[in-house]
């Protein structure tokens, strides 16, 4: 299978380190804007270099796997339709709702395999956390508490352009809550918070977020988030029923400490960032791709899906900047 790569960067490159030990690929073509960097990454792994999505296809490239940049996705979503190509996209689909909606409209006139990238739906907690729901171990739920801290904040052009905290950062809490519980959420309360650098307040977004979910069945979702978290990168989601309670990401790696135990715990080095908390996931959901692509499987992470993700971040961004509650219905 001839595999097109679009978009040599932090993630492009370790994307194309997996596909390039993938049994199933037989050729990895890698374009970038930057045709240097394109270059050298198609050099590192063994892949080709081509100078765009245009030539990849030309060359028989038999799928596509983005990681361009977010203003770059919709664009390449409709190259890749309208050449009848399978499409694995990083999140999002598109930098707004209408956009997102007009590229779904064309991957499904064209009838071509989409897979959004939302890795958390492949790491072996939260597929935990979702069978143990699912078995009833927890009984019902009525709380889930989502939290993701960064280590330090983004380069600021990156904020500028990033759609804000709650599209950019929570988007995942957001579809992870989906998945795991299998359930839609129905009203959004967000607020937000600056404790530090001015860029961000320039860009209009905050560094330190909260919001609370009511679930169509009545459950509640705290998510929280910051920008600045030094001990390490954290992910967590907990949830909470009337048969106990369950954790995802909760491992000696995690950057928390109890405050009776002291110091000795966690006693492996803290997770540095989102390849480092997520690499075994990010390769687990190459390998769906490929399965998805091959037609052996239906889709992990639909458009549809990353269109409900993208609507409760959109309903959160209008919530901090209301001071309201918002439906998600508000947006149909």
């Amino acid at each position: 299978m001839r595999i097109a790569l679009v978009g040599a960067g932090r993630i492009g490159a370790f994307h194309a380190e997996v596909l390039a030990r993938h049994p199933e690929v037989d050729e990895l073509l890698v374009t970038d804007a930057d045709r240097a960097r394109a270059a050298s990454l198609a050099d590192k792994v063994g892949a080709s270099q081509v100078p765009d999505l245009a030539a990849a296809i030309q060359a028989g490239a038999g799928a596509v796997v983005i990681a361009a940049a977010t203003a770059a996705h919709a664009e390449l979503i409709h190259t890749a339709a309208d050449a009848g190509l399978p499409i694995f996209c990083e999140k999002p689909v598109a930098i707004d709702v209408a956009a997102t909606r007009a590229v779904l409209g064309h991957v499904a006139s064209a009838a071509v395999p989409l897979q959004v990238g939302f890795q958390r739906r492949f790491d072996p907690g939260y597929l935990a956390a979702r069978d143990a729901l699912a078995g009833g171990g927890l009984g019902r739920l009525h709380t889930l508490r989502a939290v993701t801290s960064d280590p330090a904040p983004p380069h600021p052009e990156y904020v500028a352009q990033s759609g804000g905290q709650y599209r950019d950062l929570h988007i995942h809490d957001f579809d992870a809550i989906r998945f795991v519980t299998g359930r839609e959420v129905e009203t959004v309360y967000a607020v937000g918070a600056n404790i530090g650098a001015e860029f961000f307040a320039a860009a209009g977004d905050v560094d330190t977020t909260a919001a609370v979910l009511r679930l169509d069945d009545g459950a509640l979702a705290l998510v929280t988030g910051t920008r600045y978290h030094a001990a390490g990168y954290d992910v967590r989601l907990e949830l909470s029923g009337t048969g106990g309670t369950l954790v995802a990401g909760l491992s000696e790696r995690t950057p928390v400490r109890s405050a009776e135990t002291g110091i000795g715990w966690p006693s492996e080095p803290a997770y540095t960032g989102f390849l480092d908390r997520f690499a075994a996931a990010y390769q687990a959901e190459l390998a769906a791709f490929i399965d998805y692509a091959q037609g052996r499987i239906d889709s992990p992470c639909t458009g549809a899906d990353a269109l409900a993700a993208l609507l409760i971040s959109e309903a959160a961004e209008r919530s901090r900047a209301l001071d309201r509650p918002v439906r998600i219905a508000e947006f149909e």
